[in-house]
């Protein structure tokens, strides 16, 4: 049997074999991870550059957006004032056309004015509550002006 040379023993032997592959396997992940690094610094320099971009956008359109919906919301509020004045032009035009009507404007002034034609006999009817409201405040006579003034400002202000 042929002895090897001692440098080609020690190169077959088991725990020089799992020291080679432990450092080939090393070798392997170290690039791995500098390829990795490398891929991910990359990525993150776009991806800043795209956010600075993005931002950028959203500043510059953010005012102007917000002018356009709020005069959108102006828009849908006048439509809609102008939709209520023109129900009201509608009604007033109703109202004058019915006004041309001579019987319509009669009963109008026996109701709200309380005319009675000739021969007529017109009542009014008082309302109790009423005329003891009346009989409460007959001292007012007996008061100085301005506390009657004072005390209609204060029942105004009640009202």
């Amino acid at each position: 049997m042929a002895r090897r040379p001692p440098g080609d023993q020690d190169r077959f032997s088991t725990a020089t074999r799992l020291r080679l592959l432990g450092e080939q396997t090393a070798a392997r992940v170290y690039r791995s991870q500098n390829r990795r690094q490398a891929r991910r610094s990359r990525l993150t320099g776009r991806a800043a550059f795209l956010a600075l971009v993005v931002c950028s956008l959203v500043v510059a359109l953010a005012y102007p957006i917000r002018q356009y919906v709020s005069q959108r919301a102006e828009i849908a509020e006048q439509e809609r004032l102008m939709e209520e004045a023109r129900d009201e032009v509608e009604r007033l035009r109703d109202e004058k056309a019915r006004l041309q009507d001579d019987m319509y404007v009669r009963r109008l002034a026996r109701e709200h004015l309380h005319y009675v034609f000739p021969g007529e006999t017109g009542y009014t009817v008082i309302d109790p509550e009423a005329a003891e409201e009346r009989r409460e405040d007959d001292g007012a006579a007996d008061r100085p002006w301005y506390s009657n003034v004072w005390n209609g400002v204060d029942e105004a202000d009640r009202e």
